[in-house]
Order: structure tokens, then sequence, then C-alpha cells
């Protein structure tokens, strides 16, 4: 039986994949003589790491990469310091793109909690759309498909705001609502929520199964519904190969929201999912134990046993970046 293409998210349990990042408190703090020499060096480091991180993926196997939304800090302050800086490394964003899509590395993101696009604050609305709007334009820059291919993820925001959220959501520009995808959450929406959300705008529906068992109080991941969940979910997406689905296990127990550092218990639904993005602590390892156990589980229907020994790590790809063009700044000179 095959396995899904696994997904990595945003860094590695080893250091072979790690971002820099910087605070606002802390920005504001250097003169502003100083602000762009600090944010060019940090997003060229950024931008060197991401094209580690891709051929991390294809070196390993891992289909799937989310992009952390952080990678460029500070790049949407109304200074426009950092979104100057991003406009110069433009063909550099470009190449990257077609780095991975050369070594068969799909790439997606998902903000952060704060992306609410139904809250009761209109200015809360706009500065979520902006968010949205800002990471639509790098996969543009990056020359992502216009499509849930290169998925923009999001919860579903304020409770009991489910009719302003579909409100929002028709209305969002075009770079953003063509990337959008929906995913159930542990406590505001669940399932049953994001999937008649997702129904309504033709937005398709990132399956949390995790998320599923915490809210719903499931007694086991052999709940059946999760995988009518699963199975509904996949029929929101424009061609159902593409679907992805969310997995993780709770940290101390079944129902702790927490993720583990492992996958331990993999529903049997899961057999025959496309994309599967795996959220455990140990990134890597825990891909690696999970792809390695695959065939075995489904064969018996039993639960992943916890490793021993841990696995070896995936080699660490050294942190060099071919010159992409000449002229300008190039980032990964």
């Amino acid at each position: 039986m095959s396995t899904p293409e696994f997904g990595l998210v945003c860094i590695t349990h080893s250091t072979a994949v790690r971002f820099r990042t910087l605070t606002l408190t802390r920005y504001k703090h250097f003169p502003v003589s100083a602000r762009v020499r600090i944010l060019d060096e940090l997003y060229r480091h950024n931008l060197r790491v991401l094209v580690r991180a891709i051929e991390y993926c294809a070196q390993h196997g891992f289909g799937l990469y989310r992009i952390p939304s952080s990678l460029f800090p500070l790049a949407d302050l109304p200074d426009g310091v950092g979104l100057s800086i991003l406009e110069e490394f433009r063909k550099d964003l470009s190449w990257v793109g077609r780095h991975a899509l050369k070594h068969g590395v799909r790439l997606v993101m998902h903000p952060d909690q704060y992306v609410a696009l139904n809250s009761l604050s209109e200015t809360v609305i706009e500065n979520s759309v902006q968010v949205l709007e800002h990471l639509a334009r790098l996969m543009d820059w990056m020359g992502l498909a216009r499509s849930p291919w290169a998925a923009l993820n999001i919860h579903g925001g304020k409770a009991g705001r489910l009719e302003q959220l579909v409100d929002t959501i028709t209305h969002l520009p075009p770079g953003v609502r063509s990337r959008l995808t929906l995913e159930n959450d542990e406590r505001t929406y669940g399932a049953e929520d994001i999937l008649e959300v997702c129904q309504r705008t033709g937005v398709p529906m990132v399956f949390d199964l995790h998320h599923h068992l915490v809210r719903e109080h499931l007694e086991s991941f052999e709940d059946p519904s999760l995988g009518q969940y699963l199975e509904a979910a996949g029929r929101t997406w424009p061609h159902p190969e593409w679907q992805i689905v969310h997995l993780s296990n709770g940290r101390s127990a079944p129902h702790d929201p927490a993720h583990h550092d492992l996958i331990h218990t993999v529903p049997s639904c899961l057999r025959g999912v496309p994309w599967l993005e795996v959220e455990a602590k140990q990134k890597e390892y825990a891909i690696a134990h999970l792809r390695a156990q695959w065939d075995r589980v489904f064969a018996a229907y039993l639960p992943v046993p916890p490793p021993h020994p841990q696995p070896e790590p995936p080699a660490v790809l050294p942190l060099e970046g071919p010159p992409l063009y000449s002229g300008g700044r190039n980032a990964l000179d």
C-alpha cells in the first residue's frame, strides 16, 4: 500500500532548518538608518534557510513543506522598509518557487491564530485581510499557483460569527481566496461548522483529526465520524488528490490539545489519504518513524508503538545557495 506524501511543518527538530526573527519592540529600538541593513540581513538569511528547507524535504522524501508565515518579519509594517527590501528580492523568490517545483516539493502556508476574518472589530478583520494579502503576494512572487495546491490555511476565527466568516471570504481578493483553505479547531469551529462554511464558499477543508477528537470528546481515533468528515472534506477540494489532512496525538493523553513528540496512534481512516501534515514536536523524527511503520500499521490496524531506539536524524544540508541573477541586490549571493 502506498504511503501519503508527508509534510514538514516550518522547522526541523534538529538545527538543520531554523529561521531568525525580530520583534517589533526590538526593531523600534534601532535607529531608522540601521533598519534597512538589519532587515536586509535577516531576510537574506531566511531566504537561504528556505532554500535549505526545500532541499532538505526533497532529500528526505517529504513531499510538502509548510513555509513559516513569519518568514519575513515586519515586512508589512506601515513604514514600508521590509516591503521595499522584499521588492528587490523578487527574482530570488521566483527562483525559490521554481526550485521547489524542480524538486517536487509542494509549498503551503498557515498564518497564525491572530488572523480572524470574522472578528467583532472591523479593524481586526482589515488587518487579517492585509496579512493574507501580504502572504499571497509572496506566493505570487514565488510563482505558486493561485489554487489550493498552494494552500493558505486558516482557522475559523471568532466564535458565533459563521455568517460573517462566509461574507468576508466571499469578498476576499483573488490572490487570497483562490488559495484559501479552512481548518477545524478544538475549541471554536468544529468539523461540522467548517464543513458548512467550505461548502457555502467553495473553499477546501483541511481536516485535523486530533482537533476533532478533542472537541467532540471521542473515545478513540476509530470513531466513525473521523472517516465521515475526512471523506466529506475530500469532496470540498477541486481535485481530491490535492486534499491535505493534519495528524497529531495528544502530548499527555488522547484529549490533550498539546502535541506529542511523535505519532503513536494512527486512525485507520487515513488509509489512502494523499497528503498528511505531521504536527508533532519531533518533526522529522516523527515523520521518519511514522513512514517506516505505515504499511504495518494498516495491515494490523494497531497503534504505532513508540520508537526504540529513536531514529537517526536526517543529515544536515549545508547552508548554501547559488547566485540567482546578475545585477541588483541578490539575497542568495
